[in-house]
């Protein structure tokens, strides 16, 4: 039997936020384990605890979605993190599939802040406001004013501002329209450019209220998405919406599910380049057990 825990991330009220599974004990799981295991949690993200490879970090996780594996994640690193620090201060160092994740524990060990392990970069093919409206339900003129982007660093999406939060509230995938956007961002039977659409628009009480959702990969609709957050820093750095120096955001998302998640993201700006990369979120442990091995 393996023990895990359900924390629920981005927030510090339990059933709020977006669940998360950790799995101990992990070294001897196949991937076929962990994935099936992933499936069983049916959650958006189920992150699996190793022995690092260099004994200096703090340990080596692989992250699933119910249906793949992916090279990193944001609430999967926060949430993970806060546990193995047990409610310490101090620095939690993830060897991730997308390289090394550090991870700063502070304020009596209730907030973690990951950098990024990669500055997102263009990827694929950003559709245009028509085929991304027509994908949600929406008209074109809802999308905007920031031109629609597709950036990568790890995992990868593409990124659409809409104009209010009524818009936010009403996008929902819908076909045949939502495979078109696809299509159009290269997304094939070969393999995907972007595994998400995330959506943003000027918050009430923070900077951006966001929504993202992920049908293709088991994913309806994500209440926090910590990876995502960290990339949205490129699709504001190419809409001129970050300054040089460092900007510090505050986002939710969820709310439309009666999740509501709250996430801080910090970009570091230098000669109209970004250098690095923070998001930050607490979490809160709801449920503890055991699990066979499938």
């Amino acid at each position: 039997m393996l023990s895990y825990h359900i924390h629920d991330v981005f927030t510090d009220a339990p059933f709020a936020g977006n669940p998360l599974a950790i799995v101990e004990g992990a070294d001897g799981l196949s991937t076929a384990q962990m994935q099936t295991l992933a499936r069983q949690f049916n959650l958006s993200e189920t992150i699996f605890v190793q022995t690092p490879d260099d004994p200096a970090h703090t340990a080596k996780v692989r992250i699933f979605t119910p249906g793949a594996e992916i090279p990193f994640a944001g609430h999967p690193t926060i949430g993970c993190a806060l546990h193995l620090a047990g409610g310490q201060n101090g620095t939690i160092t993830l060897e991730e599939r997308a390289g090394l994740v550090p991870v700063a524990i502070t304020e009596n060990g209730t907030l973690a802040e990951f950098t990024a392990p990669r500055i997102p970069a263009p990827i694929g093919t950003a559709p245009d406001a028509a085929t991304i409206a027509a994908a949600i339900g929406l008209a074109p003129d809802r999308i905007g004013p920031h031109a629609p982007g597709a950036f990568e660093g790890g995992p990868a999406f593409l990124y659409a501002q809409l104009t209010d939060l009524a818009a936010l509230a009403a996008a929902s995938p819908c076909q045949p329209g939502w495979a078109a956007m696809m299509r159009a961002a290269g997304i094939d039977d070969t393999g995907r450019s972007a595994v998400g659409l995330y959506l943003y628009a000027p918050g009430e009480g923070c900077d951006w209220q966001a929504r993202m959702f992920a049908p293709d990969d088991g994913i309806p609709e994500d209440p926090a998405t910590g990876s995502a957050t960290a990339l949205l820093a490129g699709q504001l750095l190419a809409n001129g919406a970050l300054p040089e120096g460092t900007t510090t955001l505050h986002l939710r998302q969820g709310v439309e599910m009666g999740r509501p998640s709250s996430l801080r993201l910090a970009a570091d700006v230098a000669g109209r380049t970004l250098s690095a990369i923070r998001v930050a979120g607490a979490a809160v442990p709801v449920a503890t057990g055991k699990i066979r091995l499938p």
